[in-house]
């Protein structure tokens, strides 16, 4: 397994009928989330301007797609090689849920992560998604 000292995350921007494309958050890793917000957000203004540069989408070591947008719960990503994995995010939909021993209504998600069996192994990508869960659970983002 090769370690990535760099995380270049590619963030899925429908262009409408023409698509997607993918452009990068470079070096994500050393980022705040505020920081990551700002660049993200400027990226897929730019994307669906037509504005971007190539160096701008290619490299990616990571991407991430938002199929929740549109509507739906769950799909299946597939991996732009030579990424290691994609997270795939539904649609956030209220449901009841048992929490201990009540019942309550939150807010749930659909995680989908499709991985490089070459690159990750199943115990390594079960503990990210396992991670993400735990920071989404505890609102510490």
């Amino acid at each position: 397994m090769q370690l990535q000292r760099q995380v270049h995350i590619g963030l899925a921007v429908s262009l409408g009928e023409e698509g997607l494309i993918v452009p990068v958050v470079r070096d994500a890793q050393q980022k705040s989330l505020w920081r990551l917000a700002a660049e993200v957000g400027d990226l897929a203004r730019r994307a669906r301007a037509r504005q971007l540069t190539p160096d701008e989408v290619r490299g990616g070591t990571f991407t991430i797609t938002n199929h929740g947008v549109s509507g739906w719960l769950f799909a299946t990503p597939i991996i732009s090689q030579p990424q290691s994995a994609i997270l795939g995010v539904g649609a956030i939909q209220k449901r009841v849920v048992v929490m201990g021993d009540a019942i309550t209504i939150r807010p749930m998600v659909y995680l989908s992560l499709t991985f490089d069996h070459c690159l990750l192994d199943g115990a390594s990508a079960d503990a990210f998604l396992a991670t993400i869960v735990a920071t989404l659970e505890k609102g510490a983002f």
